[in-house]
């Protein structure tokens, strides 16, 4: 890991969160390629605006938990390969239901080339400071379906609010919404535009 990326958690005090693709809870059904520590890593620049995102939703009464930020390439390069192998039927109901492994890319739902790779994007959801309760989203991550997209269609008007609440949290924050996944924000002004990263996600930061 180059100076310019943290683990969010370090910088961010306060934030959860649940590293999927570190885990066997993912749309692939087990821990994927260069995720060795269920941990949170990005830029500088995306943390310092994941704190502003927090305080704005504490004062709204919600807090912050992050599903994935950096991302290596080989990460991705298996997502590819897996999309490319038979069908096991294991998560296909619950995160693509009405599509076909192969149909993720060109639908939009994931990318040969990810903004979660030059470290500056960020899947994530709101709960409720209260009860520490996820809120309700009409779906979970990594739902590659249309009723995940922004302003979808059937979506029950609490679980409207709750998007809604979270692309203002974003968007006022410094972040731009991706219009496919209510979870999935890119910051505005990223530091590394054109730059995609291999590096692992391990338990310590090299030095």
């Amino acid at each position: 890991m180059n100076g310019d990326f943290a683990f969010v958690d370090e910088l961010v005090p306060g934030i959860r969160w649940d590293a999927k693709y570190a885990t066997w809870d993912n749309f692939t059904g087990r821990p994927v390629d260069g995720y060795l520590a269920n941990r949170i890593v990005g830029t500088k620049a995306l943390c310092a605006a994941l704190e502003r995102a927090q305080e704005h939703a504490r004062s709204l009464g919600f807090g912050l938990l992050i599903w994935d930020g950096y991302r290596p390439q080989r990460a991705v390069d298996r997502f590819l390969q897996w999309s490319r192998e038979p069908e096991d039927g294991r998560t296909k109901q619950r995160h693509y239901p009405n599509i076909a492994r192969d149909e993720m890319f060109s639908r939009g739902y994931v990318a040969a080339r990810s903004g979660h790779t030059r470290g500056s994007t960020v899947d994530l959801t709101l709960f409720h400071l209260d009860s520490g309760e996820l809120a309700s989203m009409g779906g979970d991550h990594d739902l590659m379906d249309p009723v995940s997209h922004h302003g979808a269609a059937g979506v029950p008007e609490l679980e409207a609010r709750n998007r809604q609440t979270l692309c203002t949290v974003m968007e006022e924050s410094g972040f731009d919404r991706y219009d496919n996944e209510w979870w999935h924000y890119n910051l505005r002004d990223e530091p590394f535009p054109d730059t995609y990263f291999d590096f692992e996600i391990s338990t310590t930061v090299p030095a």
